[in-house]
């Protein structure tokens, strides 16, 4: 333990002779250290991200779609239909099921005075409420009666808030959506920015009837969201939904389904996947920075043993064995690398810092990047400096001596 403090301490040691060169040896461990960090914790920020949008709206959400995939593909998904008669079916059979509501989401122009902005309009049945776990800021929520009668009622999220009132209470005001107008019945809690940067307070939220009878004129719905017993259950209650559409929509065995469903976990999983392949990918370019930096090591290393060979020969003279001369040199390369991999820990936090506070990115630093890239570092030091470790342990102490 005493000998390998000592190696320690000359490592240390012959750093400081070089600090400039030390640190532009370092600096590729830095950069390839620091960028995988930085890429892990912002794959890590992504995903925790996800589940707390997730939580946010409920975990237990269903999402039924119109159109097969290939519809999809071709023509949006509209060559099918979901009507009325498809969330009566589900609300009539299904035992797995709580909440279910017709959707229809589609961008408005909303005005009031000279003032106008283009949210999102969410036109739902009063179950939306409980389904998009909406939180009532100020007055109500449209209600049964609004949804029987297609009552000209909003409820708006706070940037539409913002941008068409100001500071003013929006509670009982008159605004214009695309041309017809609509009174303020409620406002909502600031819900913040989404997992992809979308804005989740620029949304207005109308009765589903008056958003097909007189703002957009359709006899369908762009979807139906409906809420499982328990997230436990959501895969048997979709399995249960789906059962009931075929059934009534008179699809056959065998036959492909002209609606998809697809659930919270559903959506959860493909998008861990996805930001799961991207921080491998990314983390494993930033890679190559590591190993650029471990050649940078070796380089420098060389150019170590080179320039003392004649302490190299002064020790072996004194009773140094090559053993000793190896680890020394072995030594001072993981103390080389290991520091940059503290530096570039450091760096990776200041660039997350940043992101956290300047962008829209989310990131989380956690133990275990930080512990695969300090051992990562460490093993490039000891992988790098073996070659120049080893050269200096086999050098002839004579001709070592003898070297000027």
């Amino acid at each position: 333990m005493k000998r390998l403090l000592e190696n320690i301490r000359i490592a240390f040691q012959a750093l400081f002779l070089n600090k400039l060169r030390s640190f532009l040896t370092m600096l590729g461990i830095i950069i390839g250290v620091g960028a995988v960090v930085a890429m892990l914790s912002i794959g890590a920020g992504a995903q925790q991200s996800v589940i707390g949008s997730i939580e946010g709206m409920g975990a237990n959400l269903i999402y039924i779609i119109p159109g097969n995939p290939e519809d999809q593909l071709v023509s949006g998904g509209q060559q099918a239909k979901l009507t009325i008669d498809d969330v009566r079916a589900i609300e009539r059979e299904a035992t797995l099921v709580t909440e279910i509501s017709p959707v229809i989401t589609s961008s408005s122009i909303a005005s009031y005075l000279n003032k106008s902005t283009r949210p999102t309009v969410n036109a739902s049945t009063e179950k939306g409420r409980e389904i998009f776990n909406m939180k009532i800021e100020k007055g109500k929520f449209y209600s049964k009666s609004d949804v029987s009668n297609a009552s000209s009622v909003a409820v708006i999220g706070q940037t539409v808030v913002k941008n068409l009132f100001g500071k003013m209470d929006p509670i009982g005001k008159i605004i214009k959506l695309d041309g017809r107008n609509f009174k303020v019945i409620g406002t909502l809690e600031s819900q913040g920015t989404g997992t992809f940067g979308n804005d989740q307070d620029n949304f207005i939220y109308i009765p589903v009837t008056t958003a097909q009878n007189k703002l957009y004129g359709l006899d369908s719905y762009n979807m139906i969201m409906a809420q499982s017993i328990s997230e436990e259950d959501i895969d048997e209650a979709s399995e249960e939904i789906e059962s009931i559409l075929r059934r009534h929509r008179g699809i056959r065995f065998g036959e492909e389904e002209d609606f998809m469903i697809q659930n919270q976990t559903q959506i959860l999983e493909a998008i861990n996947t996805i930001t799961g392949i991207f921080t491998v990918v990314i983390a494993g370019i930033a890679s190559i920075a590591l190993l650029v930096g471990g050649i940078g090591i070796m380089n420098i290393m060389l150019v170590s043993v080179t320039e003392r060979t004649r302490e190299i020969g002064i020790r072996k003279a004194i009773g140094a064995k090559n053993r000793d001369i190896l680890i020394q040199f072995l030594v001072e390369s993981i103390v080389l690398s290991v520091i940059g991999g503290i530096f570039g820990i450091l760096f990776a936090v200041f660039v997350s810092a940043i992101l956290n506070r300047f962008t829209m990115l989310e990131t989380s630093i956690t133990a275990l990047p930080i512990i695969i890239a300090l051992s990562f570092s460490t093993v490039i030091g000891l992988f790098f400096g073996i070659f120049p470790a080893m050269r200096a342990a086999r050098l002839n102490p004579i001709d070592a001596l003898r070297h000027e």
